[in-house]
């Protein structure tokens, strides 16, 4: 006698801010962290990393995260490639600034769509909020 065993659903309406940002930053931690130990750069992983967390925090967050959901995949994105650049390659300026901005420039194409995709989301969120000027006259 087989029996479906029933998974218990999650309570709540979703992630608020603080988790939002803690699992994007986490997770590109994680994955960045991989590829460019793996690779010694950063490449599509990485940038594939910065999609799907943006739309983790989208799709997972609460009403009124999208601002969060936005804006920390960029920013975490940047400050794990400065961190592990500068472990690589100790603190020489102009090698960690040359190796950073090759870094940026490697998955530009990813943060430019992911930044695309949360802004839309978040103005898009905004704008449902708003009443309708149909509605007021």
């Amino acid at each position: 006698m087989a029996t479906a065993i029933k998974k218990p659903a999650i309570p709540g309406p979703g992630l608020k801010k603080q988790g939002v940002v803690v699992l994007q930053s986490f997770l590109l931690f994680v994955l960045v962290g991989l590829e460019m130990w793996i690779r010694d750069g950063a490449g599509i992983l990485s940038g594939l990393a910065i999609c799907l967390v943006t739309y983790g925090g989208v799709a997972y967050g609460r009403t009124g995260t999208r601002y969060v959901s936005a804006v920390t995949p960029p920013l975490a994105f940047a400050a794990t490639a400065l961190l592990l650049t500068i472990l690589s390659d100790g603190l020489r300026p102009s090698r960690v600034g040359i190796d950073f901005i090759a870094t940026l420039a490697s998955v530009a194409p990813y943060l430019l769509v992911s930044a695309l995709y949360g802004w839309f989301m978040f103005f898009n969120e905004k704008a449902k909020a708003r009443p309708s000027s149909r509605m007021r006259a």
